[in-house]
């Protein structure tokens, strides 16, 4: 549902506002009936963005159902995310100095390291590989591993730390670090492409050194 009428739209606010609402709630909060509310309801229920499910009972007979917004639901509010990364990068720049950025990305880096060292498992490279493929793509990056020229590559579709990179493309870098550290020395990990680059996403070639993929 890319679209959303003036009313839809009112009522995942109110949602969101209220955390959770009967049908009847909804409609007394706009003067209309609760069957127009419940049209309304279940047509974002089918679009994913609203759920049903039942309230606590505090009298007799059978509990309320109660309405709340989805996770889907949040991309109809704003997200400044993106930028208060930005704003925090530039801050530390500007009031620290550029050794000082440098200090938290190697602190940010050595975590993400130790995370993906105790995800991936033992075993071969492309089992490892495609392992820290899916943790990749857990974190947002839409990533897959094909197999090419006897190597493997790890795509990543879409970046979700695309401004603060931008802003602070020391992020890049250590990413390569950290999966040429996580993967160990029995391969050779190489970017081939690179969206800060004018690239349409970022690409690892993984090499085995120790025998063909």
């Amino acid at each position: 549902m890319s679209e959303l009428t003036d009313a839809k739209r009112r009522i995942i606010e109110a949602l969101k506002r209220a955390d959770d609402c009967t049908a009847q709630d909804l409609a007394d909060q706009f003067s209309t009936t609760t069957t127009a509310v419940r049209q309304h309801l279940e047509a974002l229920q089918q679009a994913g963005l609203v759920e049903r499910f039942e309230g606590t009972n505090v009298g007799r007979g059978r509990p309320a159902l109660r309405w709340r917004t989805t996770a889907l639901a949040r991309e109809f509010f704003p997200d400044r995310h993106s930028e208060l990364t930005v704003d925090l990068v530039e801050s530390i720049r500007a009031t620290l100095g550029n050794d000082a950025l440098d200090r938290v990305i190697n602190h940010r880096s050595a975590q993400q390291l130790a995370a993906y060292q105790a995800a991936l498992p033992s075993g071969s490279t492309e089992l490892r590989v495609r392992a820290l493929g899916e943790r990749r793509t857990a974190e947002g990056y839409l990533a897959e591993v094909i197999t090419r020229d006897n190597d493997l590559l790890l795509i990543e579709h879409h970046c979700p730390i695309s401004s603060a990179a931008t802003a602070c493309q020391g992020l890049c870098r250590s990413e390569l670090e950290i999966f040429q550290a996580a993967l160990g020395a029995s391969v050779t990990v190489t970017r081939e492409e690179h969206l800060l680059s004018g690239d349409a996403r970022c690409a690892y070639r993984i090499s085995d050194n120790t025998s063909p993929v």
